[in-house]
């Protein structure tokens, strides 16, 4: 059992396999077990799952901790705070290409559960590759800030824009080499059907399906920004990796509870843009106090604060909307 200390970009190889074995256990139950048929979730379970993947997280953060020590523990939990903001950044854009392709709400599990599989493998390569560039050039860390400062700032004066879900490239892509239902076949992906011309069966990708590929395509935009961000925190590849994937993994649930209040969160992308500005400048800030980097743990404060702001004066601005809503 001697390979189990084997190290492995900058972890032992055991506590990769704990990791994956608890990525796996919660799989294997959301998909086999709590939710193998199609159904629609109830805003309690969504909650209650919610709850349950946040505090996950946030033991795994303190096993961290525990493991590796107070500032790995922190640069974590920051990780995990900062990931699963963007997350709930992401449920703004999911909800549209569930709209737009009419997904109802017994299948938008299916196609999320199903996401979150690209999701493990992809930013899996991602932040692999990002961990071997930073580790041969250290100055990427500097890119990777400016594109966090520049993106921020962005952010706050597209705030208000819209996914125009229709003019997206790789959806044209698909329906232009592809055959495509006109409607959903049940919670099928593909389906075998005849031809219309030819009387011959042929194979058909369904809306479904289309809504998946958004999905994941939608996931790996947002990876470009998530990315860089937890790098600016820490070029640990197993804190990036594992925070990235426990906040990545409540957002099926973080979807369900929030996606019917989405409209309440006015603030949220300004301070999601504060953060990514403020997690840039870090660096530049550290360097002009000639200081080694922010302190962890005001960092996490500081992002803490930002968030709370944005999302409890969200909830307080548009407190009269759910006043109205009760009374009609």
């Amino acid at each position: 059992m001697d390979f189990l200390w084997v190290d492995f970009m900058g972890k032992p190889l055991w506590m990769w396999f704990f990791f994956i074995a608890i990525v796996l256990f919660l799989l294997v139950l959301d998909l086999g077990v709590l939710h193998k048929n199609s159904k629609e979730i109830g805003m309690a379970e969504s909650f209650a799952f919610s709850a349950f993947y946040i505090t996950l997280g946030v033991l795994f953060g303190g096993w961290i901790w525990w493991q590796s020590g107070p500032q790995a523990g922190v640069e974590y939990l920051t990780g995990f705070v900062i990931e699963k903001s963007l997350a709930m950044d992401n449920i703004f854009v999911i909800a549209m290409i569930f709209g737009y392709f009419a997904i109802p709400r017994a299948y938008q599990h299916r196609v999320l559960l199903f996401g979150i599989l690209g999701v493990i493998i992809l930013r899996g390569i991602m932040i692999a590759m990002g961990a071997a560039i930073v580790e041969s050039y250290h100055w990427v860390l500097y890119l990777f800030a400016a594109f966090l400062v520049f993106t921020g700032i962005k952010m706050l004066f597209s705030s208000d824009s819209q996914y125009d879900v229709a003019s997206n490239p790789i959806l044209k892509i698909v329906r232009r080499y592809f055959p495509v239902t006109d409607k959903l076949e049940g919670d099928h992906f593909v389906v075998r059907k005849p031809d219309e011309k030819t009387g011959k069966l042929k194979t058909y990708i369904t809306p479904l399906l289309l809504a998946l590929i958004m999905v994941e395509f939608v996931d790996l935009v947002f990876a470009v920004d998530s990315i860089p961000a937890i790098f600016a925190i820490t070029t640990d590849p197993y804190i990036v990796y594992t925070s990235n994937i426990f906040a990545i993994l409540g957002l099926r649930a973080l979807y369900f509870a929030l996606s019917a209040m989405i409209e309440r969160f006015v603030y949220l992308k300004y301070a999601l843009a504060v953060v990514l500005v403020f997690i840039g400048s870090k660096i530049f800030v550290a360097d002009m106090l000639d200081i080694a980097k922010i302190p962890p743990m005001l960092s996490l404060s500081i992002t803490l604060g930002i968030l709370a702001t944005g999302i409890f004066g969200s909830l307080w601005a548009t407190r009269n909307q759910t006043k109205k809503v009760d009374a009609e």
